[in-house]
């Protein structure tokens, strides 16, 4: 399985009509998907797909056609994604009507080829379970723990609190081993 961490963008264009896909990690997907409605007000159609891991490993999928006849749009974009193993992400298809009708299969392969152009451009990354791990620290000790994540590129929340604060990461095998060995003295 593989993911992506960064947002890529390409364009795809039949019979005058203009798709604008997104590929992009499902954590950016609600936002990015309402920036688009408000700076595409004139596209017809925002058609997007998702696949996820929850909370027991099971992936869960969904899709729309955004008005885009039945199984046209949404589902052609979700193969997509199905064929290329990727979970943890989605794909967002912008639609500009060129005038020109397309038909159910000439949508389907025009939805599929926009999602396909995105991924050409996208680096994909093997998947990698991570578990959570919640931890408390001193104030002292916030540079040192802020320096170790960010090098590493791993994403914290924390909290902070007037005895301390309480840190919250996801840490793949190889990350919790670089954690441990780093900071075993604290």
């Amino acid at each position: 399985m593989f993911v992506v961490k960064d947002i890529y963008e390409a364009t795809y264009e039949v019979k005058k009509s203009k798709f604008i896909s997104y590929l992009l990690p499902i954590d950016e997907f609600k936002t990015l998907h309402d920036k688009l409605r408000l700076k595409h007000p004139k596209a017809r159609h925002i058609v997007w797909a998702y696949r996820k891991l929850n909370d027991l490993d099971q992936i869960v999928e969904n899709s729309t056609d955004d008005a885009e006849p039945k199984g046209a749009a949404g589902v052609p974009t979700l193969n997509v994604l199905r064929g290329n193993d990727l979970i943890n992400s989605a794909i967002l298809s912008v639609r500009y009507f060129g005038g020109i009708k397309l038909g159910v299969g000439g949508m389907v392969r025009a939805y599929t080829n926009a999602a396909k152009n995105t991924l050409e451009k996208a680096k994909l990354i093997k998947y990698e379970k991570k578990q959570k791990i919640n931890f408390q620290t001193t104030y002292k000790v916030t540079k040192q723990y802020e320096h170790f994540f960010d090098s590493l590129e791993i994403k914290y929340d924390r909290v902070f609190e007037s005895d301390g604060i309480k840190w919250s990461v996801n840490l793949s095998d190889e990350e919790l081993k670089e954690y441990l060995k780093r900071f075993k003295m604290y």
